[in-house]
């Protein structure tokens, strides 16, 4: 079982008005947030939530979200793209500790509107 906690991993705010309403069922209301709770489903290990927000045709069939040794550091969103009113595009650095090596992850994501709920398409890493 997952702990809630009190402040938000994504940053933004209190957890049960940030991300916790999205991984409760609420629906996302744009691509920054989406990136937002996904980022926060990964840190709270919510693997069904990270399936459920994935786009269809590049979802994986699981997630292993179980290493025991990475630590979730914090999120930068740097840029929003919109590319239509349906695609986005979201630039962010998420910083994490992996047997006490730190380490970023920066990538674009893009993310797609369809029938009014937004999925994670694909992202692109940055160097």
């Amino acid at each position: 079982m997952t702990v809630k906690p009190k402040n938000c991993p994504c940053g933004a705010a209190i957890y049960d008005y940030c991300c916790g309403r999205f991984h409760n069922g609420a629906s996302v209301p744009d691509a920054e947030m989406l990136m937002r709770s996904r980022y926060s489903a990964y840190v709270l290990k919510l693997d069904t939530y990270l399936l459920d927000t994935w786009h269809p045709d590049t979802r994986p069939a699981t997630l292993d979200l179980d290493v025991e040794s990475c630590k979730w550091l914090g999120l930068e969103v740097k840029t929003i793209l919109k590319e239509s009113a349906d695609c986005f595009k979201v630039e962010f650095v998420a910083r994490y500790r992996v047997g006490g090596r730190a380490h970023r992850l920066h990538e674009t994501s893009r993310f797609l509107r369809i029938s009014g709920r937004w999925f994670y398409m694909s992202g692109e890493f940055k160097s």
